[in-house]
């Protein structure tokens, strides 16, 4: 299933990342701010179960989730750039990290860094990447988290192109997609247009 964001504001919220003379702090932001939105959308089918509290009025039952059964793993570098908003979601979820590059010249992700929580494989991970091009490194992340035993597991994405959906569709059609915006598609050089550049280096500051 894949899901693209449809809401004015997400819209206008993208539209200011796209600029390129938006700062760096406005960036890292609006991507945090997005974020949050995205992870709200993939737990709408989150499980809750019944506990009594007590009000300032009287005792009820309320609806609460189990936020340890909650994992985000963010794709390096530009992942990172994610976290702070679905954290806002869900504090006390684990967090992991899988360290991809993208070959420049074959397109396709090396692996560098692979830490993942304790029990990963109890728990439905959450993958994070804002971008979402030719699929490579989204698949082979996908990838590691099954070796892993990971049996739940939904992409976050700020921007897509659709070869990227495409591709994880065709390799893991049982992975959930949610999406801020599908953009046109790719450049020859691998890279979504109109996009909004790199990420990574438009988050940290490095170019």
């Amino acid at each position: 299933m894949e899901k693209i964001l449809d809401h004015p504001l997400i819209k206008h919220k993208i539209s200011i990342l796209r600029d390129e003379k938006t700062s760096t702090k406005e960036f890292r932001e609006l991507i945090s701010e997005i974020s949050m939105i995205l992870c709200y959308e993939a737990l709408s089918d989150a499980k809750t179960y019944d506990k009594k509290i007590k009000t300032p009025i009287k005792e009820t039952i309320g609806k609460v989730i189990d936020e340890n059964n909650y994992a985000f793993v963010p794709i390096l570098r530009a992942g990172m750039g994610m976290v702070d908003g679905v954290l806002r979601v869900i504090p006390n979820a684990r967090i992991g990290h899988i360290g991809l590059y993208r070959n420049e010249e074959t397109l396709e992700p090396v692996k560098y860094y692979c830490k993942l929580p304790k029990n990963i494989k109890d728990k439905e991970v959450i993958l994070l990447d804002p971008m979402l091009a030719t699929g490579g490194s989204a698949v082979s992340a996908i990838s590691m988290l099954k070796q892993d035993g990971v049996k739940r597991i939904k992409f976050l994405c700020i921007i897509a192109a659709p070869e990227g959906i495409k591709k994880i569709k065709e390799v893991h059609p049982d992975v959930d997609i949610y999406c801020a915006n599908l953009d046109e598609g790719l450049n020859d050089i691998g890279y979504i247009f109109p996009g909004l550049g790199d990420a990574g280096d438009r988050i940290y500051g490095t170019k």
